[in-house]
Order: structure tokens, then C-alpha cells, then sequence
């Protein structure tokens, strides 16, 4: 799913390219994407677009007192095609025709979770709002009262919407290896130090990939491809059997569902390896207690 860097990316690279634009229209592809009856997606049809910004994971195209508030959740993606080019047949989900080109929302597979709601006025937009905490925003004493709200493992707390805006599976797996905590610590078991450590973390973590998202993509619109979860220089996610960049050791993980938590034992965990429920389950007295006891292999 994009995080807060690749959804600032589309949101600046958008409005480069539309703020001042005149939807000229809107086709809708997938009876699955509009999420909402009033007022009509063709209320936006003829108006020119205002402003383009970021609320928590998604993205907002507004056009006046009218809002587009997509969530492109794990497979959407946005497209820049050459003016009355067609969207992609199989994935395409709706088509913004522009008088520069036309902005094609597309999403992978055959699971259909990417939304489009259409709302009028500041109240119906900010409803869409999670009302997690705008990191840059928040000096220590807020990143502490919303990262202790509630006692939950830090890897949850920081994917929580709720909590914290735009940051999700990905970013907050390279944010816990950065400030060298793991994944599993409770919020509320944190000593100042740690969240300290957290803060600086979360917010360092974060510029880094914004400026590197950025300066990639500078003179052209990302492609489907560009924005990913898993980037080849990331510390550790999506780099499970992969050395660590700080100690070499191997980067371990917990699979759950559809997600995974990556981290260095040796850096994060004081080389305990977190057991994962599937696999522990099978290996029983197989699974390694430690990075040490992996590293070294059978006795």
C-alpha cells in the first residue's frame, strides 16, 4: 500500500501537473471503485482543480467545495497517459480526462479495494480523515501521548491510522530497525530514551525516503513499478535471508495474513529471534532461540 512518502510523491507530482487543469471528464471502468451516490462524480466534470493534498493514505483532488478522495489501498496505482489515451484494458478502474492527458486509476489483481468517494464541503472531507497524528506537525510530548494512548506492540501502534498518518507496513519496518527497537515492544513498557530514539527515527526515516522518492522522480510521473513496498535500499523490509547494512546479520521476520514484519535480531531484539506463530509451530525445538544459535547452524 503507499505510505506517506510515495503519497506525497503523486501529490506533488499531480499537482505539477493538474492544479489550474479543467476536468473535461470522467469515465468510471469498475462498478467497484465510487464509493459514493451524492453528489455525483460528474459534479467535478467542467470545474478546474483547486488544490491536490494528502489526507492520512489518501489522496485528494478538490475542485473547488468538490473532493476526490482516493485510497488506492494495496494494489491502486495512478497513471499519466498521453491526452485521450485509453486506460489499461484489464486494470483500469476510471479515467480524469484533462486537456494535458488523462489520469488513469489502475489496481493489479482481481481483489477490488481501491475507493473513490465524491464529497461536497470542508465537514464531508474531513469525516474522511483517520485522524492519526502528522509526525512533522508533532513535537515529542504529542509523538508520546498518541504513540501511549493505548498499549499495543509498536509495529501495530505505528501502523494505526488512528494514531499516526500515512505510515504502514513498509516504512515502519525501516522507522523500528533505524531506532533500533523491535517490532513487538508495548508502547507503554518504552522508556524515555526509546521513544525519543522512536521520535527521531520516525521523522529522519521518513524525510530520507521523501527526498529520495523526490529527487527520483523530479522530471517524470512514476509508473506502476516505481511505487512499491519493497525497494532494493531499504535496511529490512521485504530483505528477509538478506544482510543487514548495519551488522550483516541475516534480516528475520513475522509472516501474519497478508503482511510481514521485518527486522535484524542482532540490532533490534538483542539477537532473540521472534517466534513466528506458523513456522515456530512446525520447527517446535528446531526454531532458534537467537541470531547466534542461527548463524552458527546445526551443532
Amino acid at each position: 500500500m503507499p505510505e506517506l512518502p510515495d503519497i506525497l510523491l503523486y501529490v506533488h507530482r499531480l499537482a505539477d501537473l493538474l492544479v489550474g487543469q479543467q476536468l473535461t471528464g470522467a469515465r468510471v471502468l469498475s462498478p467497484f471503485l465510487v464509493r459514493s451516490v451524492d453528489p455525483p462524480l460528474d459534479a467535478a466534470v467542467g470545474r478546474s482543480v483547486s488544490g491536490i493534498h494528502r489526507l492520512g493514505k489518501r489522496v485528494v483532488l478538490s475542485f473547488g467545495d468538490i473532493h476526490l478522495i482516493f485510497h488506492l489501498m494495496i494494489a491502486g496505482r495512478f497513471r499519466w497517459l498521453r491526452p485521450g489515451a485509453a486506460p489499461p484494458r484489464k486494470i483500469g478502474l476510471a479515467a480524469f480526462e484533462f486537456p494535458t492527458g488523462v489520469l488513469a486509476v489502475t489496481e493489479a489483481g482481481s481483489r477490488k479495494r481501491a475507493s473513490l468517494h465524491v464529497v461536497r464541503g470542508a465537514k464531508a472531507l474531513a469525516a474522511h480523515d483517520p485522524g492519526g497524528l502528522e509526525v512533522f506537525d508533532a513535537d515529542l510530548q504529542a509523538f508520546r501521548a498518541a504513540l501511549t494512548r493505548e498499549n499495543h506492540t509498536l509495529k501495530r501502534a505505528l501502523t494505526d491510522p488512528r494514531l499516526f498518518s500515512g505510515i504502514g507496513n513498509a516504512y515502519s519496518d525501516e522507522i523500528l530497525h533505524a531506532a533500533r527497537i523491535s517490532p513487538v515492544q508495548l508502547t507503554k513498557h518504552l522508556s524515555e530514551a526509546e521513544i525519543s530514539r522512536l521520535y527521531d527515527a520516525v521523522r529522519r526515516t521518513l524525510q530520507h525516503w521523501i527526498g529520495v522518492l523526490e529527487a527520483r522522480f523530479r522530471k517524470r510521473f512514476p509508473g506502476p513499478g516505481d511505487i512499491t513496498a519493497f525497494r532494493p535500499d531499504f535496511a529490512v523490509h521485504g530483505r528477509f535471508g538478506k544482510p543487514c547494512p548495519e551488522c550483516k546479520s541475516p534480516v528475520q521476520r513475522i509472516q501474519y495474513a497478508e503482511n510481514e514484519t521485518n527486522y535484524c535480531a542482532r540490532c533490534q531484539t538483542g539477537g532473540r529471534i521472534l517466534a513466528d506463530r506458523s513456522l515456530s509451530r512446525l520447527l517446535k525445538n528446531d526454531w532458534p532461540g537467537s541470531i547466534d544459535e542461527l548463524e552458527s547452524g546445526p551443532s
